[in-house]
């Protein structure tokens, strides 16, 4: 069973509006919590990867 982690960046309230995400076997999970059934797996390099790749988009 996946354990997923909400984010820090979510609203308060009921928790429909926040994306979630759990560690599994070398993936990175990600999901809605309105659209809970819709997974996108990712590596994790991936997240990691993704402020460098907006700051050269945003510098050059």
């Amino acid at each position: 069973m996946i354990q997923w982690q909400k984010s820090s960046y979510s609203g308060g309230g009921d928790g429909d509006e926040c994306v979630e995400a759990a560690l599994q076997e070398g993936t990175l999970p990600l999901r809605e919590s309105d659209d809970s059934g819709r997974i996108l797996p990712v590596t994790p390099q991936g997240p990691a990867a993704l402020p460098g790749r907006l700051r050269v988009g945003r510098d050059g």
